[in-house]
């Protein structure tokens, strides 16, 4: 089938300079092109050099429509008003989207699954194994202690994150609802402040911190009587995002469109 052309979405933010270079080191896959948004003074600069390499031949464009029809995948970590055109111009050309955006709302939710339709979608909060194993290993802890134990989830992220809670953190937040068997829309807590009152038996609460150039730090805390678990991950480099992704990428070749999941990338 020879390489699979990967195309990458915000190539000059942080995020798209980590995807080029995880596209460019991985066998199998080759940089098919990039965007960035209209009037960005990136227009026209090589990805290679933005991602610190070599420089590759290829400029980045902010035509994504043009891009898409010689791709076979995109990877797609940018804002949810994009996300959702990107899936929809990559449904209409029939290749793989990898979704790593977070802050997405119940109506983006509902248009990536309509894209799904005609697409193979890849979607997680958090493209990392460890942290799928971490989300795994949530469900697993929710289903076998009762509601006696309190959930909580931290997260830490750099300054510059704009959305809160973390996808990752919802991610976790979803894992343990589902061990629970109840719906994170209603259980999750996401502020306290002020007179609360007692805390509410089967909650999952959620605290966020924000500081510095954090990459990703997430826990998860069953707190019971007399006793405390508490599952972490710490990120220390964004490439293990981009390795994930890649590795999504070139998972979903040949796979009929849905929405899928890391934990189907990793057969978890």
């Amino acid at each position: 089938m020879g390489d699979m052309r990967i195309a990458v979405m915000g190539a000059a933010g942080r995020m798209g300079r980590e995807l080029l270079a995880a596209v460019v080191a991985t066998p199998g896959a080759t940089v098919a092109g990039g965007t960035e948004r209209p009037g960005s003074p990136y227009l026209g600069a090589d990805l290679g050099t933005l991602a610190g390499l070599a420089p590759l031949g290829i400029p980045v464009t902010d035509d994504p429509l043009e891009l898409f029809t010689r791709s076979d995948a995109v990877l797609d970590f940018t804002s949810p008003a994009a996300t959702v055109e990107f899936a929809g111009l990559a449904a209409n050309a029939r290749i793989v989207h990898v979704i790593g955006t977070t802050g997405l709302s119940v109506e983006n939710e509902a248009a990536l699954k309509a894209a799904a339709r005609h697409a193979t979608i890849v979607k997680a909060g958090n493209m990392s194994l460890g942290v799928n194993l971490l989300t795994a290993i949530t469900r697993t802890v929710a289903e076998a202690l009762d509601a006696d134990f309190d959930i909580e989830i931290i997260e830490m992220h750099h300054s510059r994150k704009v959305d809160a809670p973390s996808g990752t953190a919802l991610m976790l937040g979803e894992a343990a609802a589902a061990g629970r068997g109840v719906s994170l829309t209603t259980a999750s807590i996401r502020s306290r402040d002020g007179h609360t009152g007692p805390r509410r038996r089967g909650d999952i609460g959620f605290a966020t911190l924000r500081g510095g150039d954090v990459v990703g730090d997430h826990t998860v805390i069953f707190a019971g009587p007399g006793e405390r678990i508490e599952l972490s991950h710490k990120a220390t480099d964004r490439g293990i995002f981009a390795r994930g992704a890649v590795k999504a990428a070139l998972w979903g070749r040949g796979k009929p469109p849905g929405l899928y999941a890391m934990r189907d990338v990793l057969g978890l």
